[in-house]
């Protein structure tokens, strides 16, 4: 078990490096393929569709596979259509080569959490599934900076390659590590239709998405925010993409060792109300000293966000995890779709200094949401109490 949730961790935290890595190299990208900021910030947008449609789809389709032999094959798929965009020679041939490429991490990422959830006991189960997740925040430490780094001093392509020969690496340890026989409930029409009339588990997939969308309407142009508003070197840009990155992770931590005592809900809730208060205040930023202090708030809870919500779902039905976490995954990326498209329209029309507001008001729907969900499920959970023997 050890072996196996370090691997899906260490395949989690290639798909966090392939899926951010347009984020990171923004500055390159569109200044060698020669388009704009907010056409490379489509990209994004192009991708999380790709990723959001084509995880509940996906999951209703391979439901049957042996998980190490899916997962596997999704980190070499990965792989390959990472090295096709590292050697597309223009705009035209890189969205398409992109988009095919991330359907990967519409498999890999719920389907590696569903199976954490399948071998875990239910005592243990949020835990397991918010550490595979974790892999997540440890790319936004480590492959986001380094993304940027690379990106300004090497070149996108050359990021590109390095996360091609990752997931190959990751191929050979999932291939070796992860037990046969990995089989979670098929996922029938009746399984999706349950899912689909659930107010309350639609609400908590709905909070996913705008709590995404919140966090992408800046994070996707947040290097050439930090270039252009605040005249950053490629080394500043690194250093708030690892500062950044260093907070999610510890506070996913944090998470990982308080979600199964406290509960995913009200953990996932105080998440939300932090980043909220960093956009709140973020006109107070006006050197990149000051931003830091000001997205502390978020930076802790932006990651652990997406891990409770893995598990508050795992929790609030676990026979219904496939579909859950997929939808969950679509939710995530589907919201960055949102984001950077919304992000990119407020870049056109008012510039970078204005992202915050359309990020906050992202967040206070989000949080709406979590708390109208949180009230429902303890009122639930109060009468199957009551009905117990």
């Amino acid at each position: 078990m050890a072996r196996t949730r370090w691997s899906l961790l260490a395949g989690n935290f290639v798909i966090g490096c392939g899926v951010m890595v347009v984020g990171g190299t923004l500055n390159d990208l569109t200044k060698d393929l020669g388009i704009t900021v907010a056409t490379g910030g489509q990209l994004i947008a192009i991708a999380a569709v790709m990723m959001g449609l084509g995880a509940p789809i996906l999951a209703g389709l391979i439901s049957r596979i042996d998980r190490r032999v899916l997962l596997c094959w999704a980190m070499i798929w990965y792989g390959i259509g990472h090295a096709l965009c590292a050697m597309a020679p223009s705009y035209p041939w890189l969205w398409p080569a992109r988009a095919l490429t991330v359907l990967a991490a519409a498999v890999f990422t719920p389907q590696a959490a569903a199976a954490m959830g399948y071998m875990s006991t239910p005592a243990h189960r949020g835990r397991a599934i918010t550490f595979v997740f974790m892999g997540w925040s440890i790319a936004s430490v480590v492959g986001m900076p380094m993304a940027a780094w690379i990106g300004e001093r090497l070149g996108w392509r050359i990021a590109m390659w390095l996360i091609a020969a990752s997931a190959a690496v990751v191929a050979w340890l999932v291939q070796r590590h992860v037990p046969t026989g990995i089989r979670p409930p098929a996922l029938s029409w009746r399984s999706w239709r349950k899912v689909l009339t659930s107010p309350l588990l639609m609400a908590v997939v709905l909070v996913t998405a705008c709590q995404s969308a919140g966090q992408y309407s800046l994070l996707a142009y947040a290097a050439p925010y930090y270039k252009y508003d605040f005249g950053a070197t490629p080394e500043q840009i690194s250093l708030m993409f690892a500062w950044f990155g260093s907070l999610a992770l510890g506070g996913n931590l944090v998470l990982n060792r308080m979600v199964d005592r406290v509960g995913a809900a009200p953990a996932v809730t105080l998440t939300l109300g932090l980043m909220a208060i960093s956009l709140l205040i973020w006109p107070l930023a006006h050197t990149l000293p000051a931003l830091a202090l000001v997205f502390i708030p978020w930076a802790l809870s932006g990651f652990a966000t997406n891990s409770g919500q893995q598990a508050r779902l795992g929790g609030l039905s676990p026979r219904l995890a496939p579909a859950l976490m997929a939808l969950n995954t679509s939710a995530i990326y589907l919201g960055h779709a949102m984001g950077a498209s919304g992000g990119g329209w407020v870049l056109s029309h008012h510039g970078y200094s204005q992202l915050h507001w359309l990020s906050l008001t992202w967040m206070m729907v989000a949080l709406s949401l979590s708390g109208w969900a949180w009230s429902v499920q303890r009122r639930r959970d109060a009468a199957l109490l009551q009905r117990s023997p």
